[in-house]
């Protein structure tokens, strides 16, 4: 595929000329870390913007807020930190640097697997998060790359579970994030999954699955199968088999939520160590810091054409999957 004028043409869409031409966002440093937060400043009657806050965002307490003015952690819209007094206008969006005072650490490494001017690849262990969320902010892959590399622009350009290990692509210059992300959004990105579950001897494969998924009204974290179009579309193959259990290799051409988790349930043949499926079981800071049954899940290999230098990208996970059931 040649250099397109003014850079490099992804699937006809994407040119830097183009991407460079697009309104850039207000980039401010990361802190430990952790990037800045917005929210933004609907029309009401607040005195002040630490009266706002606290009603908005409840979990962090008033007195907490105001701390947070004093130390600089939140700022206008400019970028310019807002001080306790600070009176509420609205309009425009608040920044905030969101931290947890105690987060248990998760005891298992990334692997640094690929770098250069444009990407990251890492091989991410079970249990650790790619974005901040809930009750992990350091102790998340993102932040911990961030620190690591000292790359405040690093970005996913797509995610996988906590509970599922293997490899998370991020984009490094905001510039050729949309490039990157559009072979996820595109389904140009060949994904290959292993997983191990029991094993069905009437279950004939290779299977490419079909089914339509949809969010539980009554249990959101969970997926089901319902009647109607199918959206989610799985290449199931069968790698080796021992005793009960077998290894499976999943190819998704779709990119339902849960869709790996949820059609092995459907099938029969639910992923070892899945707390969600085909039973969601309650969520406790406990439960979260378990680390002794890991969902037997791995994101084994990307592979793309790179939509910024041109190169064929091949990328596999160096980890692997245990036979237990204990």
């Amino acid at each position: 595929m040649p250099m397109a004028p003014g850079g490099w043409r992804a699937h006809g869409v994407w040119t830097l000329a183009a991407e460079l031409a697009r309104p850039q966002k207000l980039v401010l440093p990361t802190r430990q870390g952790v990037s800045a937060s917005a929210v933004a400043l609907p029309t009401g009657v607040w005195p002040t913007v630490a009266d706002f806050l606290a009603e908005r965002l409840p979990k962090v307490s008033a007195a907490e807020w105001l701390a947070r003015m004093a130390a600089g952690e939140v700022l206008d819209e400019h970028g310019v930190a807002l001080p306790p007094e600070a009176r509420y206008q609205a309009g425009g969006r608040l920044y905030y640097y969101r931290h947890l005072a105690q987060e248990a650490p998760i005891p298992f490494e990334e692997q640094l697997l690929f770098v250069d001017d444009y990407l990251v690849v890492a091989d991410k262990p079970h249990f650790l998060p790619v974005l901040p969320s809930g009750r992990y902010v350091q102790e998340t892959l993102l932040v911990r790359l961030k620190k690591r590399l000292g790359l405040a622009s690093l970005t996913p350009i797509h995610r996988i579970d906590r509970e599922t290990a293997g490899l998370v692509a991020f984009s490094i210059q905001p510039h050729t994030r949309n490039a990157y992300q559009a072979l996820f959004r595109e389904r140009a990105v060949r994904k290959v999954y292993e997983a191990i579950a029991p094993f069905r001897q009437d279950l004939a494969l290779p299977l490419h699955y079909r089914s339509r998924l949809q969010e539980r009204a009554e249990a959101f974290m969970q997926m089901q199968e319902v009647q109607g179009e199918p959206n989610a579309l799985t290449l199931i193959e069968l790698i080796e088999t021992r005793a009960t259990l077998a290894r499976y290799r999943l190819s998704p051409q779709t990119g339902q939520k849960h869709q790996l988790r949820a059609q092995m349930s459907a099938l029969g043949v639910p992923i070892l160590g899945d707390r969600i499926y085909p039973h969601l079981l309650p969520d406790s800071e406990a439960l979260a810091q378990d680390f002794s049954q890991p969902l037997q899940l791995l994101a084994k290999r990307l592979e793309f054409l790179d939509p910024v230098t041109g190169q064929e990208r091949r990328f596999e996970s160096t980890r692997e999957l245990v036979f237990s059931s204990s």
